[in-house]
């Protein structure tokens, strides 16, 4: 029996699964790794922790593997976003990651849209400027670290750093680079125009491959230290939304994912790359050549339930928290929440925005509480979904997938709010299987992802919109449009308070994890 290892290297975590050739996860195993907040708005990581964390996990699962280790065929690798790791000459680390949830470059962002042009940066990158992306964080350590950017020889994203420690070859795929604003997106090439408008060596690009391209093999240092063969071969692996996708099944026409986690994700295939969203979503490379994939994001989706949670039930698990939602009607008895906690990205790219519950009374229970963050967390993923649809006529399934995907009532809600049916999937893994399936194909186990999916892929249950809800949660959405432009001006006024606080020293942390 041959097998694969997909490896999601997360925010707060790596993951590592092995699979086997007919699509059976035999392993699952995860190691966790804080954040460095230094400073309000700052997100950073130490990236020495993403190498020695995956060490342990290949070590721990190796110690459980009854097979033997020349038949672990190949190896590839999910990772978080626009993450930016910089390189010396002899690409040693030249400082911690600045990640995608760091908010400290709103200056670089508004300088790279001066000197591009908002237009001309969405003709080349398909993407407006936002702090979370690579190219403003590479811009802020030329402004504010000049000495070590002199230094600077090249730049990665997350999992193109650790396929290096295990490879010692140096490459990135065209669904991370896609995050970077540098990269054409339509010509799969770095684009010369933002380097030079921007002063930036080209030089600091790495080499480009397709996601399932082969990028070497385990080193004999890395074979060494896990046992892992050195026959082992290893593939350039994806972002982790271009990697949910594959692992969720979304390589054709009309697939549409829903991902609740910390944040949520409204995804849908895309086979060219020329429709023109005008930067309302996020347009990047697919992990399947010459293909695309839209799409929205709430910033504070799982997490706007988790907060409710931590600051009003904190001894509660979640399945408490969420018990009685099915004896509550839909629109929580006139109580609307919006998820803007840390600000929001889609339809609303606003940092400052917050959020609010509107239409309290004596009447709303806990309960009522909880179904409303809910609801509001869906329509905020509506709004994204109405966005991709004005391209994509044929959505009509969603496929269903993170925390959004472990309650029925919330699988219905949906299906009510977005009207379409709502499928979940029977085995989740998430991104690393997405990662796994990569290198099942790049191994050549398989003629196509496609066919490789089918294999690794079931679904479970499926849910149909009900009618009178979706009469319901019809008349609420305008409603619940509205509350951003009714509180547009009030966050804005009260962001001085939120920066100055009530400390006697006139100072308060307020970065969100």
């Amino acid at each position: 029996m041959k097998y694969v290892i997909g490896i999601d290297l997360g925010s707060s975590a790596v993951k590592a699964i092995l699979v086997d050739r007919g699509g059976i996860v035999h392993y699952s195993l995860s190691k966790d790794y804080p954040l460095i907040n230094q400073k309000s708005g700052y997100s950073e990581q130490d990236v020495e922790l993403w190498y020695s964390k995956t060490k342990e996990i290949i070590i721990e699962l190796l110690q459980n593997f009854n097979g033997r280790v020349e038949d672990i065929d190949g190896i590839s690798f999910s990772g978080q976003m626009h993450g930016l790791v910089l390189l010396d000459e002899e690409n040693q680390v030249l400082r911690n990651a600045i990640l995608w949830n760091d908010t400290r470059t709103s200056h670089q962002c508004r300088e790279i849209e001066e000197v591009i042009g908002k237009e001309r940066l969405l003709s080349i990158t398909k993407n407006q400027a936002l702090e979370g992306f690579t190219l403003p964080k590479i811009l802020w350590v030329k402004e504010n670290e000049p000495e070590l950017y002199e230094k600077s020889h090249r730049f990665l994203l997350p999992k193109d750093y650790l396929r290096y420690r295990l490879t010692g070859h140096i490459g990135m795929d065209y669904t991370d680079a896609a995050g970077t604003l540098l990269l054409d997106i339509e010509k799969k090439e770095w684009s010369h125009e933002m380097c030079d408008a921007l002063n930036i060596n080209p030089a600091l690009c790495p080499p480009l491959m397709e996601s399932f391209d082969f990028a070497g093999q385990i080193s004999e240092a890395f074979s060494m230290e896990t046992g892992l063969s050195v026959s082992t071969k290893v593939f350039a692996g994806g972002a982790d939304n271009a990697c949910g996708a594959i692992g969720a099944g979304i390589l054709s026409e009309g697939k549409t994912l829903c991902s609740i986690g910390t944040s949520g994700v409204i995804l849908t295939y895309e086979s060219t790359g020329s429709h023109d969203y005008k930067g309302k979503v996020h347009y990047f490379n697919h992990g399947k050549k010459d293909a695309y994939y839209s799409m929205g994001v709430t910033l504070s989706a799982g997490y706007s339930l988790s907060w409710f949670r931590d600051v009003f039930a904190p001894n509660e698990s979640f399945s408490s928290l969420l018990d009685g939602l099915d004896e509550i009607s839909p629109g929580s008895n006139g109580l609307l929440f919006s998820p803007y906690l840390v600000g929001e990205r889609t339809p609303h790219a606003d940092a400052s925005i917050r959020a609010s519950f509107i239409g309290m009374d004596a009447s709303h229970t806990r309960t009522h509480f909880v179904r409303a963050v809910l609801e509001g967390v869906t329509f905020s993923l509506k709004e994204a979904l109405e966005i991709l649809k004005q391209n994509n006529d044929h959505i009509d399934t969603v496929i269903s997938i993170g925390g959004g995907a472990k309650n029925k009532e919330w699988l219905q809600m949906q299906a009510d709010i977005f009207e379409t049916k709502i499928i979940t999937l029977s085995h989740e893994q998430g991104p690393a299987l997405g990662a796994a399936i990569l290198a099942a194909y790049g191994c050549g186990w398989y003629s196509s992802l496609e066919e490789c999916s089918r294999v690794f892929i079931s679904y479970e249950e499926s849910y149909m919109p009900i009618t009178q809800n979706v009469v319901m949660y019809r008349e609420l959405y305008p409603l619940y449009q509205d509350v951003y432009e009714y509180t547009k001006g009030l966050s804005d006024g009260l962001e001085r308070f939120r920066n100055h606080g009530n400390h006697g020293d006139g100072s308060r942390d307020s970065f969100i994890n």
